[in-house]
């Protein structure tokens, strides 16, 4: 995909609403053993990076950083009709910061009040001495909103096939 295309993603309003209104996602990647892992995964965007934080023993660090290659899934709406999907895919940058990553207490802001988001940080500041920052850079993305007809290819082609 090219910069252009992936930024055309990236930027389409309901893509934009999923990457700075919504808490979580799911992180695909594949774990040691060479079996494939999705988990669920509170995220922050910076703009230009999805960025997710955990504590800096989690199993996920060591696979990442040996294996970089991941996906992640934000998606919304409960209803077939009201589906709304953003699928990125790219390279996951592991750093291990002092403290907590601020990413992290960002991401805490989006989905509480600012009292209980104070006093989410004084307790996360007294538990993690260390965490892993995971910086995921976006290679590929594709924004799906079922609602206005931004939906898969293929199923654009069947549909089309349908009409005629």
């Amino acid at each position: 995909m090219d910069r252009n295309e992936l930024d055309g993603e990236l930027s389409a309003p309901g893509a934009q609403e999923l990457l700075t209104t919504t808490a979580m996602a799911h992180l695909a990647y594949t774990g040691g053993d060479g079996t494939p892992r999705v988990v669920p995964v509170g995220f922050f965007w910076t703009g230009s990076q999805v960025v997710v934080s955990t504590a800096a023993t989690a199993p996920k660090v060591a696979v990442l950083q040996a294996h970089p290659d991941v996906a992640v899934s934000i998606d919304a709406g409960d209803t077939p009709g009201g589906a709304r999907a953003l699928s990125i895919r790219g390279r996951a940058e592991v750093r291990i910061v002092d403290g907590v990553v601020e990413e992290y207490l960002a991401a805490s802001r989006i989905s509480m009040e600012p009292a209980a988001a104070a006093e989410f940080e004084q307790a996360v500041r007294g538990f993690y001495d260390r965490m892993a920052r995971i910086a995921i850079t976006p290679t590929w993305a594709r924004f799906y909103d079922y609602d206005a007809g931004r939906v898969p290819r293929f199923l654009q082609e069947l549909a089309e096939r349908q009409q005629s």
